[in-house]
């Protein structure tokens, strides 16, 4: 028996707020997250501008020792973590914990700490390399550690599928509680490669915005777009399943329905012509959530604000939708956080879970030229109250990754 799955806890760190609360505020109020790069000396790179996480000190959050242990990918999972465990209110009174998952993933995970110890390598040897270079940087340990830190002990997969990770882990999260081998699952991503490597590798295969303008570099679905800003952070969101969730009184935020997931099987980095593979993945989250096209209210579109990806989800959403797509609003919030490459869909989920609590779609912001490849709704610029029951969340990664999420308004 399939059995109905809801959201109960949601954490995030974000360059446009540390909470949640602070991260939708930066929603509400138009904030764009981007600026000058700060964790590294750029003055001899093309890319100037990052989406940073502001006042960020790691000792506030962990002792020195712990800090010191975690690359920044698992000391941001594990605070969006917190957060969303202390909000969902499961505890070992009213929670089976072996029967909690942890579903966190990354895209790129401990880049940092590769590019730390490579450096120790080649200048003083081998000798010198920290033995904890491979545990503070493989893609496995934000859910790692966040299952260490908070004590539980369900079923715990890291899912790296690039930029498509944390909506893998949503989608995979809400399959395994539907079909009951978990009573309840921590399930995200996060992200910290703002980095000398981690800039240079996707400046150099031109993926990077080189605009110096900080409200003029994150710009998805506007003619001038030239390629994504990097961001970092997290999200997590805590999935459960009805009964257990109403058994405990916990507040439900809405309702996951549907999940698609497709490969292109085209190309390692561009997708697939007209969209195609994204479109099939729409269309499966549409058919396993058994609505109508027409029924969906509201998109947070993948929207990069790179050419292709821009153009190429755009012809997605047509085929997916078809006469529907003319009608339904469509925004891309990277304008505020940038992209969060692994962390992204995580923390666009959340914001379509606020979205629907609070009856307001997220505007597209920093959009001033018109593309005609880019011609639906994407709310540019201001935010629009609506009442919103069903919302789709798009995710694209590099190799031809593609996930939808849909969410409901949560009804009895």
């Amino acid at each position: 028996m399939e059995r109905r799955v809801v959201i109960t806890g949601l954490g995030a760190i974000t360059p446009i707020g540390n909470t949640v609360e602070e991260m939708w505020r930066g929603i509400e109020n138009k904030v764009c997250g981007i600026d000058k790069i700060t964790q590294f000396d750029c003055s001899d790179y093309k890319t100037s501008l990052a989406a940073e996480i502001k006042n960020y000190d790691p000792l506030q959050h962990f002792e020195v020792k712990q800090a010191k242990r975690l690359d920044r990918s698992s000391q941001l999972a594990i605070i969006a973590a917190r957060e969303a465990f202390k909000d969902s209110g499961i505890t070992s009174d009213n929670t089976d914990l072996e029967r909690v998952g942890i579903f966190v993933s990354s895209g790129i995970a401990g880049l940092i700490t590769i590019e730390e110890q490579a450096e120790n390598y080649w200048k003083k040897g081998h000798g010198r390399l920290s033995p904890m270079f491979i545990p503070m940087s493989i893609a496995n340990m934000p859910a790692g550690n966040v299952a260490i830190e908070l004590g539980l002990k369900g079923e715990s997969i890291s899912i790296v599928t690039a930029c498509a990770s944390s909506t893998n882990a949503i989608g995979e999260a809400y399959k395994t509680i539907k079909y009951g081998s978990e009573d309840a699952i921590l399930a995200g991503g996060s992200e910290g490669a703002i980095c000398g490597m981690g800039i240079a590798g996707f400046e150099n295969m031109k993926a990077l915005s080189n605009a110096t303008d900080r409200n003029r570099a994150s710009i998805p679905f506007d003619k001038e777009r030239n390629g994504f800003v990097m961001g970092e952070g997290a999200g997590v969101l805590v999935l459960e399943e009805l009964e257990h969730a109403k058994k405990r009184g916990a507040k439900i935020y809405a309702e996951v329905i549907g999940y698609g997931a497709t490969s292109d099987a085209y190309h390692i980095t561009s997708p697939a012509p007209d969209g195609e593979g994204g479109a099939r993945a729409m269309k499966r989250a549409i058919e396993d959530a058994h609505i109508k096209p027409e029924q969906i209210d509201y998109i947070n579109a993948h929207g990069t604000s790179t050419h292709l990806n821009d153009a190429t989800e755009t012809m997605a959403i047509k085929t997916a939708l078809g006469e529907a797509s003319k009608k339904v609003a469509i925004s891309s919030t990277k304008g505020n956080t940038g992209h969060l490459l692994g962390g992204a869909g995580a923390v666009e989920t959340i914001i379509c879970t606020k979205a629907i609590e609070n009856k307001l779609i997220p505007p597209t912001i920093n959009y001033k030229e018109k593309d005609e490849e880019c011609d639906l709704d994407i709310v540019p610029n201001e935010p629009r109250k609506a009442e919103l029951k069903i919302v789709m969340s798009n995710s694209l990664g590099f190799g031809g990754h593609n996930a939808s999420i849909i969410l409901k308004k949560y009804e009895e």
